[in-house]
């Protein structure tokens, strides 16, 4: 009697888990797809009204496409930008049908623990040599439990929004209010009756803001009575408008300019910096929010909330597993001080993969938006690379591994750069695009002027030295930890 080779196991049916599932197809590994929700892509489709800022070739996994090429699947234009749901219906729907990936695909099957067979979190001797077993809930709430070769957690984080609070709590009353408030980009134009004529307040300095408050001013086009407060922790306003014209993502940079022009024409007032730590329902069923305003108090009477201010990571199901995690960020592995947007300010990423995602935990790896923890720069083309390299590493091709194959588009400005500069480096990126050695350098131009004993290319103005002072301690102690996960202890190897 012989056993079959135990699967990997890949946890979300999103782009970079299918994606991580088509690599270990192509390696002739076999995936197991474990989807908590009904179909593939079920966090994509809360926000499939929302227009992307990547175009296709940024949002396709190669060894997918080749996959979807070989049942005669027609691509998409590169240049053409999808919306979420489109992303849905003409790449991750047809992925997860095909033949040959579709067997390996289980929905409705939630993911509640992960851990080795036998061994808890604290028990050393024999560790590696176990396969992991996985705690699933199944849609009709029976438990059950699957064995892994390998686990690749690539459930994301749109289940576990940030709060409103400005200091990462809920604010005092934002569980009462939950009935009033959205997070992420609802869909504001088909739930028209909640906003139209109604004043509404949207928290948060991201993309994800921005396109709430562009659908939120075509509300206001038609109906005038329409208010909209946009509230933000930001000192400076710029900063949430990105690269613009100077984007080589053009959507993005569009997307940027338009807030700006809605600011600008009065459509929308700016509470900046502000920061929540109140929300009170009041009797007619509005809302009430207090905060901090430049060091004064002030109550914004608001009738809906929208709040935009990212996600983080839910590590509750790993906690038999041995991480290593960003002491800020929650960022996974060792990427934090590449991703830090305390200590970078270009809207880059430097390349990643397998050694840098890596955990005491051998054959475990978590990918996707998830290893980005709260940080806001993760871009899908980012996961698919990150799917890619752990794939060739759980399958022991190391070279393949360490390979980049990874080019990103830049945002064009630096956010630390003082205002008068910003136009002048627009025009040749963001200060010659990103460092790609240097952990404590901004961009390119930085590293270069320190390579060379200077102190820096001048990206950030003087009163900013101050704020990057703890650069060199994070840096530091990030290659510490580094060095004990790859080193391991007493000689043995962690990961």
């Amino acid at each position: 009697m012989t056993t079959a080779p135990l699967p990997v196991a890949v946890i979300g049916a999103g782009p970079v888990g299918l994606a991580a599932a088509a690599q270990l197809l192509a390696r002739g590994e076999t995936p197991l797809v474990l989807e908590a929700g009904p179909a593939v892509g079920a966090s994509i489709r809360e926000w499939a009204h929302v227009r992307m800022f990547s175009p296709w070739r940024y949002n396709v996994d190669a060894a997918a496409a080749t996959l979807l090429r070989a049942a005669g699947w027609s691509a998409p234009s590169d240049d053409e930008i999808p919306t979420g749901g489109e992303l849905v219906a003409r790449y991750l729907e047809p992925l997860a049908a095909l033949p040959a990936l579709s067997p390996h695909i289980r929905l409705g099957a939630r993911v509640v623990a992960v851990t080795r067979r036998g061994f808890d979190k604290v028990r050393t001797a024999g560790r590696d040599a176990q396969p992991f077993v996985l705690r699933i809930e199944r849609s009709d709430g029976a438990q059950e439990t699957i064995e892994a070769r390998a686990v690749i957690d690539a459930s994301g984080t749109w289940r576990t929004p940030n709060p409103a609070g400005a200091d990462g709590l809920p604010a005092i009353g934002e569980g009462d209010a939950a009935d009033r408030v959205a997070s992420g980009i609802p869909d504001v134009r088909a739930q028209r009756e909640r906003y139209a004529g109604r004043t509404t307040m949207v928290v948060g300095g991201g993309h994800s803001a921005l396109n709430a408050l562009i659908d939120l001013a075509a509300l206001r086009d038609a109906d005038p009575a329409t208010r909209i407060i946009w509230v933000m922790r930001k000192d400076d306003i710029d900063a949430a408008f990105g690269g613009e014209q100077a984007d080589a993502l053009e959507a993005r940079g569009a997307l940027g300019s338009a807030a700006r022009a809605l600011v600008e024409g009065g459509a929308v007032q700016v509470l900046s910096p502000f920061r929540i730590a109140r929300i009170e329902r009041r009797a007619d069923n509005g809302l009430t929010v207090t905060g901090d305003l430049r060091g004064s108090e002030r109550r914004v009477d608001a009738d809906r909330m929208i709040v935009a201010t990212g996600f983080r990571p839910d590590l509750a199901m790993l906690r038999e597993i041995r991480l290593a995690i960003d002491p800020w960020l929650e960022s996974s592995g060792t990427i934090g001080p590449l991703i830090d947007p305390n200590l970078h300010s270009c809207g880059t990423v430097r390349p990643h993969g397998a050694r840098e995602l890596a955990h005491p935990e051998r054959d475990f790896y978590i990918a996707g938006m998830k290893s980005y923890g709260r940080a806001p720069t993760f871009l899908l083309a980012t996961g698919h690379e990150q799917a890619r390299s752990i794939v060739a590493a759980l399958c022991g091709d190391a070279a393949a591994a360490a390979r980049v194959e990874l080019v990103l588009p830049e945002t064009g400005v630096c956010s630390t750069r003082p205002k008068a500069a910003k136009a002048e480096g627009a025009a040749s990126g963001c200060c010659g695009g990103p460092a790609t050695v240097d952990a404590t350098a901004c961009c390119a131009a930085d590293e270069t002027a320190k390579a060379e004993g200077q102190t820096g290319c001048g990206c950030g103005p003087e009163p900013a030295k101050a704020a990057a002072a703890p650069e060199p301690e994070r840096v530091a102690r990030v290659a510490v930890r580094y060095a004990k996960t790859t080193t391991g202890c007493c000689g043995s190897a962690a990961s």
